[in-house]
């Protein structure tokens, strides 16, 4: 029955949120305060007191089109109409820094906050294979690949250079862990760790939504606010999406030094979000 199913659900996020507390508290000294800029990916839904920080390659566009529907006014039925650039034109949806301080403590006291996560790598290789494998992304091969390329490949060719659409995984690690990187300017959004996008251990988060129970996560957090009955979380029919068997293969060709480093940039959101070190990983 409906009423058990939510209970065990309950009894689920209850323990990711205890997990996720111990560890903020094992690993945090000192808690800061938000700053605006830190609310950037909190999605505002003041129609039902909601409050959802995407990250992106966990489902985000379709939680960006549910949010439109139930932030619409009834302007929008059905997530799926949505056509997927428009989910991400950000004056669609307001976003938590956009309000004033009273407003925003208001919000993160009364609202229900709800995050969702992917395992870590497997999240890394889908935007890999998004941003680098698919010939559409010119954008992120200009401003990301030729950068890449012209720092971690020996002689790469001037088509290459100029164009930055053919970067390698073990390219894109290397520029991950390379100092400069993050010396230069922050983390992209599709590669940056959760714990830097969400602040887990500052926000608290009521629902931590896991993309490997995405559907039901999704239709509970819709349950929890109330949200009409009609309102849907999309189904996704990808098949094209980063599994685990394709997250080791790419995995294969990185040396256990480099896999080490990596697994120690992505670590917090390994140990915050309770998932275990890959068994495809020599570390």
């Amino acid at each position: 029955p409906p009423q058990l199913e939510q209970s065990s659900l309950q009894a689920v996020h209850q323990q990711r949120r205890e997990l996720l507390s111990n560890i903020c508290s094992r690993y945090t000294r000192k808690r800061r305060l938000l700053r605006p800029d830190d609310l950037r990916h909190l999605v505002v839904d003041d129609t039902h007191g909601l409050l959802y920080c995407y990250v992106p390659k966990v489902a985000c566009t379709n939680w960006k089109r549910v949010m439109m529907v139930l932030t619409g006014q009834g302007k929008y039925r059905d997530p799926l109409e949505i056509p997927a650039n428009e989910a991400h034109v950000s004056s669609n949806l307001r976003t938590l820094s956009e309000y004033s301080i009273p407003e925003i403590n208001h919000r993160l006291r009364s609202y229900l906050k709800f995050i969702f996560v992917r395992e870590p790598f497997e999240r890394l290789v889908s935007a890999y294979r998004n941003k680098f494998t698919r010939s559409y992304n010119t954008a992120f091969h200009k401003r990301y690949g030729t950068k890449i390329i012209r720092r971690h490949r020996q002689e790469p060719s001037d088509r290459a250079l100029e164009r930055g659409d053919d970067v390698r995984f073990e390219e894109f690690v290397y520029y991950l862990l390379d100092p400069r990187t993050q010396r230069e300017e922050p983390f992209n959004e599709h590669w940056e760790r959760v714990h830097s996008l969400c602040h887990p251990c500052i926000v608290h988060y009521d629902v931590v939504g896991k993309y490997e129970t995405l559907v039901e996560d999704a239709n509970y957090i819709l349950q929890l606010v109330g949200a009409d009955t009609t309102v849907k979380f999309p189904s996704s029919s990808k098949t094209t999406r980063t599994t685990d068997d394709m997250t080791a293969q790419f995995f294969q060709d990185i040396s256990p030094f480099y896999q080490r480093r990596l697994f120690n940039l992505y670590k917090m959101d390994y140990l915050l979000f309770n998932y275990s070190i890959p068994s495809y990983l020599r570390i």
